[in-house]
């Protein structure tokens, strides 16, 4: 049996990047873990957003509905990658649907304890606040990418 994680065993993760010690173990107050099996759903499109996910170990598939019983898989997350994230901030409803293709290990962060940690330490959450951005920003920059390169391959140009 695998030792028990802690945030502090993640602390490489881009979510906790700039952060110590100190401020990982008041998250550690806050995140909450659980071990989902393969082929359970986390969350559903369009499903009210609560909770922002890193994973520890096991594989989740972002997909969307394209048709009703359609769906097309748009990411394949691992290891410290992040998901649902908008939902601390907005906590409106999900853009995709979550799924675990692995077994997964995973943290979350609720959207009511991250206002908790607002209240509690405001330098603590806007350094996880901007982490949360940079992981986005990231994504949305290699998104656009992709779509750039699909289009160029699609007219014969790449």
């Amino acid at each position: 049996m695998a030792a028990a994680t802690t945030l502090a065993d993640l602390h490489r993760s881009p979510l906790f990047k700039k952060l110590g010690a100190e401020q990982l173990k008041t998250l550690g107050t806050l995140f909450k873990q659980k071990t989902v099996p393969e082929g359970a759903t986390i969350f559903i499109e369009n499903m009210q957003g609560e909770s922002l996910y890193l994973i520890v170990r096991g594989t989740i598939k972002i997909s969307k509905m394209l048709a009703e019983g359609d769906e097309q898989v748009m990411a394949i997350l691992g290891p410290d990658d992040v998901f649902g994230e908008m939902a601390v901030f907005t906590g409106g409803s999900r853009s995709a649907t979550a799924r675990v293709a692995e077994e997964a290990s995973l943290f979350s962060l609720s959207r009511a304890d991250y206002d908790k940690l607002a209240n509690m330490d405001p330098r603590l959450c806007l350094q996880l606040t901007q982490n949360i951005i940079s992981i986005f920003s990231e994504r949305l920059r290699t998104s656009q990418t992709d779509y750039r390169d699909m289009l160029l391959a699609a007219i014969g140009r790449k």
